[in-house]
């Protein structure tokens, strides 16, 4: 019996549910050559958002490309993964992959590798020379095959805010709004798993890339929809959850995509016929004992007073942590120290802020928290 629910990775196809406006929005910017940042707490499903409107909006008239910035450490591993991905998803063809990357980057003296599968291993190396021309004839790529197909190209660029931790990043961030500004033919979708820094990079008016684009963000999938979906999952492999149960495991896990997915799994495997509460319960305990050694090597990292600010917080104290009565219960010493641990712990994604309130990025990282502590 195939898989009802996917976690760990993009959800597609049936495993997709809701976000019909964002899909809507996102898919009308990009094809009419809006500039779009995605921006939302991890695991809230933009990879899977994107990949979606990839998959129902690519036609003759647009290409999509997808890059994935996880892995680049330095501004060499950027370009020469996004001259990799460029060629790659423009064309099928290896003899046309080096016809383009003679003609468009012929200055930097691209190396072609293929594997036993060239089609799909397949990679460009070159001697990097970090002088203008070379930056120019990379950023320029996709509008030059724009023109050159009578496309438009939407370039979806995941993990974007990696390029935060670059060597003089600020400077880096300039030469790529320089050339994508002015580019007429190339959409830019960039979206990425922490908040904090897709904040800094988007909104923040010292950065270059302040007011780049439309800005879209990213609220959790309701209550509602998440209870359709699972109680339609289990429906159609020949078991059974009420919507009070399927609403439970949403109020668990906070409506956070992925974990909604995966405690939904656990509960799906261990049910024979009909979900009973006592399969949500060990579900649960199933999943938190999975990621305890995740949970305890965050705690380890943390100091005295973060982890007391996070106890306060998993016990229901969002806001008014200078309260005399919160600092003297869940020793904060004093309010002079809640800005900075408040802002250590931003920084760490341990949490966000939500309309001023202060919510955990990880809501079984929370139930954790107060059982242990």
């Amino acid at each position: 019996m195939e898989n009802p629910f996917v976690f760990g990775k993009a959800a597609e196809g049936a495993y997709f549910t809701d976000r019909v406006e964002d899909s809507k929005r996102l898919a009308a910017n990009l094809t009419h050559g809006i500039n779009t940042v995605l921006i939302s707490p991890r695991r809230w499903g933009k990879t899977s958002l994107v990949k979606k409107v990839i998959s129902e909006t690519s036609s003759d008239d647009v290409k999509f490309i997808f890059i994935d910035v996880f892995q680049c450490k330095s501004e060499y591993d950027f370009f020469r993964n996004y001259a990799n991905e460029v060629i790659k998803q423009t064309s099928s063809k290896i003899d046309e992959w080096v016809e383009m990357a003679k003609n468009f980057l012929s200055n930097i003296s691209p190396k072609f590798s293929f594997g036993s599968d060239p089609l799909n291993d397949f990679s460009i190396s070159f001697e990097w020379n970090q002088n203008p021309e070379t930056v120019e004839s990379i950023l320029a790529l996709p509008e030059k095959l724009a023109l050159k197909k009578n496309k438009r190209i939407v370039v979806c660029l995941d993990e974007f805010q990696q390029i935060a931790d670059f060597a003089d990043s600020t400077s880096f961030q300039k030469r790529l709004r320089t050339a994508w500004q002015h580019q007429q033919h190339t959409t830019y979708c960039m979206f990425g798993s922490k908040k904090h820094l897709m904040e800094y990079i988007f909104n923040d008016k010292s950065m270059p890339f302040y007011k780049f684009g439309d800005m879209i963000f990213l609220n959790k999938i309701s209550t509602e929809d998440w209870t359709k979906y699972i109680c339609h999952q289990f429906h159609v492999t020949g078991k059974t959850i009420n919507e009070d149960q399927a609403e439970k495991i949403c109020n668990l896990t906070e409506n956070l995509s992925s974990y909604v997915q995966h405690l939904s799994w656990i509960v799906w495997y261990k049910t024979d016929r009909v979900v009973t509460n006592k399969i949500i319960n060990d579900a649960l305990d199933d999943i938190l004992e999975q990621n305890k050694v995740f949970f305890q090597r965050e705690v380890e990292q943390l100091t005295e007073l973060q982890l007391n600010f996070l106890k306060a917080l998993a016990c229901g104290v969002t806001s008014g942590f200078s309260r005399k009565e919160v600092i003297q219960k869940y020793r904060l010493e004093s309010s002079a120290n809640i800005q900075s641990v408040k802002k250590a712990l931003l920084k760490k994604d341990l949490i966000y802020i939500d309309d001023a309130t202060i919510v955990f990025d990880d809501p079984l990282m929370k139930l954790w928290i107060k059982r242990e502590f």
